[in-house]
């Protein structure tokens, strides 16, 4: 069986998200250090915490973490774990992993935040990720911030919450999800299982 390696920040329950890889058909653990992401077959950035906090503890295995995905290790990205793939965010100072040219931005002050329950998909561009995932399938979202991406390309799925943002991207063996598989149901484990499916091809 493949194995996973959640990548801890040091801050969040990254148990549910342990138990819904596991369902998927991932050996999943939980590291901190790079030697255990440069064993990883596959590695997700986990959806809870601060950016600038989790920037700092990422700089430690930045360039394993980058190593990992020039060599085409699948890495899924969720909430802050998207953000992260950006180059920097409204949250606070530090610098992302910069896999994509953008920012992470705040949700409007005409909404409710954090953005907080289920919401739709609106499908903009086709991938593996979402291979029978329906238009307007509903995901749970908890976040007060989304990414802006310079390239539009890589824009798989955009949901509505005071403005149209971006909730999910991909290009090659990266993947990010604004929302959370792990607490969206059975269509969350469906889009983790199509995650898998990239890992053991």
């Amino acid at each position: 069986m493949p194995k996973a390696v959640i990548f801890d920040y040091g801050v969040g329950n990254l148990l549910s998200l342990k138990c819904a890889l596991e369902k998927a058909g991932l050996d999943t653990s939980i590291g901190t250090s790079a030697q255990e992401l440069a064993n990883a077959d596959a590695i997700a950035l986990p959806g809870v915490g601060n950016f600038s906090a989790a920037a700092t503890k990422l700089d430690a295995v930045k360039e394993t973490l980058i190593n990992k995905v020039e060599d085409g290790t699948p890495l899924l990205g969720i909430c802050l774990g998207l953000q992260l793939f950006f180059e920097e965010s409204e949250e606070g100072p530090g610098n992302g992993l910069s896999l994509f040219k953008g920012k992470t931005v705040r949700l409007p002050s005409t909404v409710k935040v954090p953005h907080m329950g289920w919401n739709t998909l609106n499908m903009v561009k086709q991938n593996e990720l979402f291979d029978g995932i329906a238009e307007g399938s509903y995901v749970y979202f908890v976040h007060s911030l989304y990414p802006v991406p310079a390239d539009k390309t890589i824009v798989c799925t955009q949901t509505e919450y005071g403005t149209t943002f971006t909730s999910a991207v991909a290009t090659k063996n990266v993947y990010g999800t604004q929302f959370h598989p792990e607490k969206s149901g059975d269509l969350g484990l469906k889009i983790l299982k199509n995650f898998t499916k990239t890992v053991v091809r």
